[in-house]
């Protein structure tokens, strides 16, 4: 393993990417620290300490919300973005042969798109959660104030995506990931401070146990992560002249996760949208808007029903996604034109068939495990009491 990591410092290559990503991150992490002007702290803390909703959305914004910092909506709506456009794919076959079958310039224009969708969601985003915020008193805007700071966060939210984009591109890893890996790493050493101080020897058990689970989950998201079913693929000889092509053997890997984290992702918004929604009507003069807007702040607001609702989201979301992004047709007729065939199976529709049958039962897997470890937090948190470190399973 230490000779792995020295190559970072010997190969100039790898030691560039490197300080090229430790310099991305310290300019998150000092933008995350710049809060928006006129806050008050103490409400905001106390806030953010009673509020599940906005805990939620704190994680998936890098750890800036907490602060009410400049790039306190993160990479939220870049994400959002990039999950309307997949949807679009599906609606708009146009979008969908330029994001399958136009290759890498294909691709650079979809993402293009997903970009230009930010903004827009950004400054809608931006609103609802600063006109609930200024609800509950964490700060009073004049008009002027208010559209200031609409524009601030938003382009700070166009901020780090584009520090997301030039990650992906001249460092290592997913940019999008990777900050809002950061943003929740970089809280735990408070977190485990909060923890320790209010340590009580009787929580010993509950502490130790947390953390095998904690070493379980992380295993478990490796061995899945990695986990994959190959499908045997055989190249028909051809004779060209005096020589034999073909012949060969190789596989065809189906990921048990093919959706990846999105799914979670995906979830998290349907269930923050309605949240966000009766928050901001919350205070309506309206008797109808407010008994609805509480029955969905109950609602949610119950540890056991949001995570049987997380639960369900997830598992669905998982085989659509999937559906969305692995196309058996469209992988059956690449094999057959090269060539290729799988052993027993007839190439064409037949193919296609089993490749839509075998991906089918391990998303089945996948969908479980994801909707397993999307709850596993919330589970943690009403089983030990331990809400500043639950959050850490997400990871």
């Amino acid at each position: 393993m230490w000779e792995k990591a020295k190559l970072i410092f010997k190969d100039a290559d790898l030691r560039r990417k490197f300080l090229f990503l430790f310099a991305f991150l310290a300019i998150f992490r000092l933008t995350s620290a710049i809060p928006v002007p006129g806050i008050d702290a103490a409400k905001l803390k106390e806030f953010f300490a009673s509020s599940q909703l906005f805990g939620l959305l704190n994680i998936f914004s890098g750890g800036g919300l907490e602060n009410l910092s400049i790039v306190m909506l993160g990479v939220g709506p870049y994400i959002t973005a990039s999950i309307i456009m997949q949807l679009f794919t599906m609606i708009f076959p146009r979008l969908k042969e330029m994001y399958q079958e136009e290759g890498e310039a294909g691709r650079q224009k979809f993402n293009q798109y997903s970009r230009l969708i930010t903004p827009p969601l950004a400054l809608i985003q931006g609103f609802g959660l600063l006109s609930i915020l200024e609800r509950q008193g964490i700060f009073q805007f004049t008009m002027f104030e208010r559209i200031a700071s609409l524009i601030i966060v938003t382009a700070g939210s166009i901020f780090l995506m584009w520090i997301g984009e030039l990650i992906s591109e001249y460092s290592i890893g997913n940019g999008v990931s990777i900050l809002i890996f950061a943003g929740i790493v970089a809280r735990f050493p408070s977190d485990l401070r909060q923890t320790l101080l209010a340590y009580d020897p009787s929580q010993l058990p509950t502490l130790i146990s947390f953390f095998v689970i904690a070493l379980i989950t992380v295993a478990a998201v490796v061995v899945i992560s990695e986990g994959e079913r190959p499908i045997p693929v055989y190249y028909a000889k051809r004779v060209r002249g005096m020589r034999m092509y073909g012949g060969t053997t190789t596989y065809l890997p189906l990921r048990v996760n093919q959706a990846g984290v999105i799914p979670i992702i995906f979830a998290l918004s349907i269930l923050l949208l309605p949240q966000m929604i009766a928050n901001f009507f919350s205070a309506s003069a309206s008797v109808i808007l407010r008994t609805v807007s509480s029955w969905v702040i109950n609602f949610l607001g119950s540890n056991w029903y949001y995570a049987a609702a997380y639960f369900i989201l997830v598992f669905v979301f998982t085989y659509f996604y999937t559906a969305v992004t692995f196309d058996p047709e469209a992988i059956s007729t690449n094999l057959q034109k090269s060539g290729a065939f799988v052993p027993g199976i007839r190439p064409g529709r037949n193919t296609s068939e089993f490749l839509y049958k075998i991906v089918s039962r391990i998303t089945f897997v996948g969908a479980l495990f994801l909707g397993i470890i999307a709850v596993l937090p919330l589970i943690l948190r009403a089983l030990s009491g331990i809400s500043t470190l639950a959050k850490y399973n997400y990871m």
